[in-house]
């Protein structure tokens, strides 16, 4: 039973990090970047590839703030 509500507390401490982690990113983004990622994502590959990007650059910068 323990088990379960560690599991249920860190799944909810993940969701309000990743919460956190998008609402701050949407408060600095400001228009500019709004704009430069809405043409970046004009056609299929183009929004893949600044999917990728964000991706790696996002869990690059957990990786080296963890450690």
């Amino acid at each position: 039973m323990s088990l379960f509500f560690l599991i249920l507390g860190s799944l909810g401490v993940f969701l309000f990090g990743m919460r956190l982690m998008s609402e701050s990113i949407q408060k600095v983004s400001g228009e500019r970047l709004r704009n430069i990622l809405r043409s970046m994502t004009g056609n299929r590959f183009a929004g893949v590839t600044t999917g990728f990007l964000v991706t790696c650059i996002v869990q690059s910068s957990s990786a080296t703030t963890w450690w």
